[in-house]
């Protein structure tokens, strides 16, 4: 059975005052007076006392809090932003309500609709393609919303990311520079983004004037699917010399197989991820990879909710936090 939390009367009894002005106090300590503030902190950590935000939402139509989507709980990539978010909703006096919907849209629109029932101030979205409702529930909701990772596709109202058409573009013909000339490109989850990098990569060998290969999973990424793309690649591409993933777990998977079958890198096999992890740096050879500024992209997109909030006028809705090459040792 769930256990009854004390209430604002529960305090005012312990201290000999009114609910209304334990009310005013927790709304501002400073409308009482220092006595009473030191009584009343004193009741609520003996009580254990847990705020009810429940009335003030209902009556003031906020929330102070910023809803999160998140597609996946075990991407790096998406922890950092996380934190670069929580940078700047903590620092302003708001909370994140986080919800994880792994890549469904379907599920998606199930987690929206609950964020959206706590009256959530503003949003922020990890990926671009949604149900019809969602897109409704968003249009009706009129609170402002930021869409990250990528600031090039359409958005809804505002966005902050990168160009990944453009970064993969560029790593695949740096891969063709050093001498690599059999490249071909590894996927996972086969989500917007993933596709958007592929389609660079073939860009960059078309410009190069080369055949473009492709080996792909519906699955999540992790360093087994990179040994297994690794092998599949090879059979079905038998004179493979390069590899750029759309992540690093794909291509420390593919490098940890190289070595156990004695492949050189980045001799006979070039391999290049993206983004840029810590233990991407840290494997020998040091990976090659496209460094993308997660945390900036949190507080930027929470920066950027945040003053729309406030009424501020915004610049351009659509800011590139731009990437950097990584050549790394291994291309």
């Amino acid at each position: 059975m769930k256990k009854k939390r004390p209430g604002l009367q529960d305090v005012a009894d312990q201290v000999g005052v009114t609910k209304m002005t334990v009310s005013r106090y927790l709304r501002d300590p400073d409308r009482v007076s220092q006595a009473l503030q030191a009584k009343i902190a004193a009741a609520l950590d003996r009580l254990g006392y847990i705020p009810n935000r429940a009335p003030d939402i209902l009556f003031n139509a906020t929330s102070r809090a910023i809803g999160v989507l998140l597609s996946s709980l075990t991407n790096q990539v998406f922890a950092e932003v996380l934190r670069g978010i929580e940078q700047v909703t903590d620092a302003n006096g708001y909370q994140t309500m986080l919800a994880h919907y792994g890549y469904s849209p379907e599920l998606e629109e199930l987690r929206l609709t609950s964020l959206l029932s706590y009256n959530i101030d503003g949003l922020i979205l990890f990926e671009r393609h949604h149900t019809p409702r969602t897109l409704k529930m968003i249009e009706v909701a009129g609170i402002p919303v930021v869409e990250i990772m990528d600031y090039v596709s359409p958005c809804l109202d505002m966005a902050v990311g990168f160009d990944n058409f453009e970064a993969a573009r560029q790593m695949t013909r740096l891969i063709i520079e050093r001498g690599h000339r059999q490249v071909v490109y590894f996927g996972a989850r086969q989500d917007e983004r993933t596709i958007i990098k592929q389609q660079g990569y073939e860009q960059g060998m078309r410009d190069a004037g080369l055949p473009a290969y492709s080996v792909m999973i519906a699955d999540s990424s992790n360093y087994t699917a990179g040994v297994e793309l690794l092998r599949q690649a090879q059979r079905e591409y038998p004179g493979i010399n390069g590899i750029i993933s759309t992540n690093d777990d794909l291509a420390i998977g593919a490098l940890f197989e190289c070595q156990r079958q004695g492949i050189a890198v980045p001799d006979k096999m070039a391999i290049a991820g993206f983004h840029g992890h810590d233990f991407a740096r840290v494997v020998h050879p040091r990976l090659a990879s496209v460094l993308t500024p997660r945390e900036e992209m949190g507080r930027l997109s929470a920066d950027c909710l945040l003053a729309r909030l406030r009424g501020e006028p915004r610049g351009d809705g659509q800011i590139d936090v731009g990437f950097t090459l990584l050549a790394g040792e291994s291309i």
